[in-house]
């Protein structure tokens, strides 16, 4: 089970890691044309919000690999789990049926790493 929560930590942090720097990079009106839902939010937040998911994803690698502060790994799964749910919220509010398999799915695994880092496979 180890070896698997590896595997998702990895997959998580490079899925969140690309759209944290995409959102932190491109211009809103950019974004706007694959993610439609930018343009309910200002740019700041859009960036806010890709600077957190690029935080979160360090924490998802970074403090298990050094041994460093090792509670960060869940605390970050966590995270993510709750941004997922706001993601879904907003995507369901915009009736965007196919980003909420997509959110349901990241939420389902940042929510599984959550459990085994915070329980019996934690560092």
């Amino acid at each position: 089970m180890n070896v698997f929560l590896w595997i998702l930590q990895v997959l998580l942090a490079l899925a969140f890691g690309m759209a944290g720097v995409l959102k932190t990079t491109q211009p809103k009106e950019k974004l706007a044309a694959n993610m439609g839902w930018v343009e309910d939010y200002s740019a700041g937040m859009v960036k806010f919000i890709g600077a957190v998911e690029f935080l979160a994803a360090l924490g998802l690698i970074l403090p298990a690999v050094t041994g460093i502060a090792t509670f960060l790994t869940p605390l970050a799964a966590t995270g993510l789990a709750l941004i997922m749910i706001g993601a879904i919220v907003v995507h369901v509010k915009r009736n965007e049926i196919q980003s909420v398999v997509v959110n349901v799915v990241l939420l389902i695994l940042s929510a599984l790493v959550a459990w085994g880092r915070f329980g019996p496979y934690h560092f």
